[in-house]
């Protein structure tokens, strides 16, 4: 047997994202075996053909595609090892401009896959254990202007999870999140190309900078890690400080 074949099997929904797809190559290249899952046909091959991965188009936002995608891993690959639930859309405007169908997409696209994901992974992983994690934000964590709707759905997922942890701990299957700060991937390009905007939300991080999608995959693939085995429940903030830090203020002479 080869060394990759003795290595986790990892499942990423999201994968063609800027995070999901920083995650895949670093767990490629440390010889995990991987299944990719993506809404987009293109990009998602592409990368899949990069690293040598299994790929399956499926939109998380259905239940049916969402089992499909496991059991099609699961006859490659065999038992699953780790997920990763990357998916995930973003929506600032308040509370009382946000339309029906913004907050059903929004919810559906976020709260609503990242439930089916946890119901089919438990299913497959109760008899081997495996770790799970999810992608909240730290807008779940700290009262941010214009981000009612997406603090909920990303404040939903901390519970799922948390709940998740303690429901599944005695079948050895760890369940954690992690919480990112404003992170410069292609979701987040209306901040980030807009001058003002992104000056504006460097300056909330103490850090002084915002994240990188390999910030974020990094803190993932630690999680998945099975060295990480006392590990669960947990929601790993990698946000600049965002969440819990004070900036320094800058006063007016």
């Amino acid at each position: 047997m080869s060394d990759i074949d003795q290595t986790s099997a990892i499942l990423i929904f999201g994968a063609s994202g800027g995070i999901g797809s920083s995650l895949a190559r670093r767990l490629r290249k440390e010889g995990n075996r991987l299944a990719l899952v993506a809404r987009d046909p293109a990009r998602l091959n592409a990368l899949a053909e990069e690293l040598g991965a299994f790929a399956v188009t499926a939109d998380t936002r259905d239940s049916a595609a969402v089992a499909n995608a496991f059991t099609k891993s699961r006859d490659e690959l065999g038992p699953l090892n780790g997920v990763a639930h990357c998916v995930g859309s973003l929506l600032l405007k308040p509370a009382h401009i946000i339309t029906d169908e913004a907050w059903r997409d929004l919810i559906q696209t976020n709260l609503t896959s990242s439930f089916f994901v946890l119901r089919e992974a438990v299913k497959h992983m109760r008899n081997s254990g495996g770790s799970l994690v999810f992608t909240s934000s730290a807008a779940a964590l700290r009262g941010m202007i214009n981000h009612e709707a997406i603090a909920a759905a990303k404040a939903g997922i901390i519970g799922m999870a948390l709940a998740a942890a303690a429901s599944y701990a005695r079948s050895g299957i760890r369940v954690n999140c992690v919480a990112p700060g404003l992170t410069d991937t292609p979701l987040t390009t209306s901040i980030t190309q807009n001058e003002a905007a992104m000056k504006a939300s460097t300056a909330l991080h103490p850090l002084g900078r915002i994240g990188t999608p390999n910030d974020v995959a990094s803190a993932i693939a630690w999680l998945l890690n099975p060295e990480q085995s006392w590990v669960t429940g947990q929601v790993l903030g990698v946000d600049g400080g965002l969440a819990n830090v004070q900036p320094r203020l800058t006063l007016a002479s």
